[in-house]
């Protein structure tokens, strides 16, 4: 069951994180080539860093036929339906934010496996998570939105914090994975519900 359920929720995840990127794309009027670009960019980004800064090659979604049948599949579901997928912005943010749980555990489960600190490993995790976004964004010459807006990084932190903790104890490991991506899914969707954010830094004039 649990397996099942975490497929899901990967190929969930990928579809909006995929939609998400290519609905970027078009509102800077890029061409259906650079609009395709943009959509894998965020959808295996932050997982394709994680793989460099760690060394394993070849990058998991090169392995992946299902992930990349879903990206291509996404974006050009938005360039043809885009209209009637923006009714759906609810359901596009809850995909996303299950999406953003299983990436970070999935990213800390991999940088574990390398025996590195659990530092490292959440950072790894997180990275897995948002940086898809963060380079989307770059490439659009646009400060990334994790940087500037609502709480996304520090809910995979506290996400694959909690993970570490739960894997200390005899939880099922399934169990454990579930427990903290519906952690992380719960503190993006309070801190959208009541515009939650870290506070903007500023230079004093």
């Amino acid at each position: 069951m649990y397996p099942g359920f975490l497929n899901l929720i990967d190929i969930l995840g990928t579809f909006a994180f995929a939609v998400s990127g290519a609905f970027s794309a078009m509102e800077r009027k890029l061409d259906p080539f650079g609009t395709l670009i943009i959509a894998f960019v965020s959808a295996i980004g932050g997982g394709t860093l994680r793989d460099v800064l760690l060394g394993n090659f070849p990058v998991n979604w090169l392995h992946n036929e299902a992930a990349i049948l879903v990206i291509f599949s996404s974006a050009l579901s938005a360039m043809l339906f885009g209209s009637y997928l923006r009714q759906l912005t609810t359901a596009l943010f809850l995909f996303d934010a299950l999406g953003l749980g299983l990436f970070s555990i999935i990213g800390f489960e991999i940088a574990l496996k390398q025996n590195l600190s659990i530092g490292i490993c959440i950072a790894l995790g997180t990275i897995s998570a948002c940086f898809g976004g963060v380079i989307r964004d770059v490439l659009l010459n646009k400060v990334p939105l994790i940087f500037q807006k609502e709480i996304y990084a520090l809910a995979c932190v506290f996400g694959c914090a909690a993970y570490y903790l739960l894997e200390r104890t005899r939880i099922n490991t399934d169990v454990a994975r579930i427990t903290c991506i519906l952690l992380i899914f719960a503190i993006r969707v309070v801190a959208v519900r009541f515009r939650l954010s870290l506070p903007r830094i500023s230079l004093k004039q």
